[in-house]
Order: structure tokens, then C-alpha cells, then sequence
């Protein structure tokens, strides 16, 4: 499927600057470019997907791990420490 892109003049001109600096074609350049985003989009995708599996066998189980359990163990790792992981349980 061929494809035709306007770049507007103030991104021509970067792009023309970063592909003389990388020794490589802005054609190269773009399909690179255009690689990294859908590999971005698609791995957000797939958390986001994820999460909605997890929130739904949590609402189904009742088993979960309550939110401030979780940011008292996160801070403590960004501390430095070395808490032990909370635990799953039956939350009421």
C-alpha cells in the first residue's frame, strides 16, 4: 500500500538534520519511527487489556490486594528497602 506524507517545513528540517547526522535515509528514518510507535501502541494495548482481565477476576473472586497496602509496599522499594510482597486475599 503505497503512501504519501507531508511533513510541514519546521520537521522536514529535523528530519533532514537527524538522518545526515545517523547516516541513514529518511525513509529508513521514518519506517523506524513508525515501527517504534505501533510496537508502543500495541504493548499499551495489551497492559490496558491485561488490567481489564485482572479487575475482572478480581470482581469475580473478591480476592485483591487492598491500595494502600500496595503504595506502602512501593514506596518502600522507591526507599530502598526490602519489604516483603503483600498478600492476595479475600477483601470485604
Amino acid at each position: 500500500m503505497p503512501v504519501s506524507l507531508r511533513l510541514p517545513s519546521e520537521l522536514l528540517v529535523r528530519l533532514s538534520r537527524l538522518v545526515e547526522e545517523r547516516d541513514t535515509s529518511a525513509h529508513a528514518f521514518m519506517l523506524e519511527a513508525i515501527r517504534e510507535k505501533i510496537e508502543a501502541e500495541e504493548a499499551q494495548a495489551e497492559f490496558h487489556a491485561a488490567a481489564r482481565r485482572r479487575l475482572a477476576r478480581m470482581k469475580r473472586t473478591g480476592v485483591g490486594i487492598p491500595a494502600d497496602e500496595v503504595f506502602r509496599y512501593l514506596r518502600a522499594r522507591a526507599g530502598g528497602e526490602k519489604p516483603r510482597r503483600p498478600k492476595a486475599r479475600k477483601l470485604t
